[in-house]
């Protein structure tokens, strides 16, 4: 059940029994206080599963909920689901009673005193290339059309910038640009910060040669990756969705004879792997990839891997 369905008149009995304050508080939300889509998205799925869960188990309005309802619900999923999905179930139901808690539709949070699983996370799960690999995929694509173009410079926007997917689909034209006679990139990311920097030499040819080879400099304020036509080969004026780009990057691996499984965040690990290694500082790869701490980095950080694998092949049998 997902209850983020906002073009609906359609709203939760749990919900529209609470009472009409209840219900605008309840959709305000989700339209005014979650501003990031793949959150609200995420969230909407979360909470609504929540609430079909009470009402099946004879809970008739959200104003009922107690602490005891929200750690059955929670206890209930951790024997079915990973300790992080169950942390970010929990994350959006304590998130939405705050804001039902400080629109005084409730008197006190049922879900601030329920704790998740366990959960430690050292290293991250993201499949990652070597370097050789990263440059076999890229030095695979045909550049003489205006996908391969396309395809060249985001994926190497995401590998030597670190870019989120996220960011670099919101990226217009103008947000590539000169300064001090290098180019730059100018990257919306998560919670409305806006990160720029300078491009890597590779980088710099890939977005000219699309960005002139595609025509795209003489309209500035348009989205810089797009869909293409079906049957032109040429950019449209549509934004390129995410489940686009994956299937793109699934294409060109598969082509370019890559067997590991990787999606638009395998770049962003695979960039920042290979600054470590060539020398670069844990400090400096946060602030290029935009992480508000060095802990969320060194998930990305993937050398350990490397050093495993040496080791694993010490067994000489």
């Amino acid at each position: 059940m997902n209850i983020l369905t906002l073009h609906s008149p359609r709203i939760a009995p749990i919900v529209r029994d609470a009472g009409e304050r209840a219900q605008t508080r309840f959709w305000e939300f989700f339209v005014s206080n979650i501003r990031n889509p793949n959150t609200r998205r995420a969230y909407g799925r979360a909470i609504g599963q929540f609430l079909a869960w009470c009402e099946h188990n004879g809970i008739g309005s959200i104003i009922d909920i107690e602490p005891l309802h929200v750690g059955a619900y929670i206890e209930a999923l951790t024997r079915s689901h990973s300790a992080p999905t169950v942390k970010q179930r929990l994350a959006a139901i304590r998130t939405l009673f705050d804001w039902l808690v400080t629109g005084q539709i409730v008197p006190a949070n049922p879900a601030a005193s329920v704790r998740g699983p366990k959960h430690v996370v050292k290293v991250g799960k993201t499949p990652v290339l070597d370097p050789a690999e990263a440059r076999t995929l890229l030095d695979s694509i045909d550049v003489t059309t205006q996908v391969g173009l396309r395809d060249r410079a985001l994926i190497g926007l995401m590998v030597y910038s670190f870019a989120r997917i996220g960011a670099a689909l919101a990226m217009k034209v103008e947000d590539v640009y000169v300064q001090n006679r290098r180019l730059w990139v100018r990257l919306h990311e998560k919670g409305g910060k806006r990160h720029e920097m300078p491009c890597h030499h590779n980088l710099e040819a890939y977005l000219n040669a699309y960005i002139d080879g595609c025509g795209l400099a003489s309209d500035p304020k348009r989205l810089l990756f797009r869909t293409i036509g079906r049957g032109t080969g040429r950019l449209t004026t549509s934004p390129l969705p995410q489940a686009n780009a994956y299937s793109m990057i699934r294409r060109r691996a598969s082509a370019a004879g890559i067997p590991t499984k990787i999606g638009n965040h395998s770049f962003r690990a695979t960039g920042i792997t290979a600054y470590l290694n060539n020398g670069g500082t844990l400090e400096k790869a946060a602030a290029m990839a935009n992480h508000a701490s060095t802990r969320t980095t060194q998930l990305y950080d993937r050398r350990r891997d490397e050093m495993s694998l040496d080791e694993v092949e010490r067994v000489a049998i």
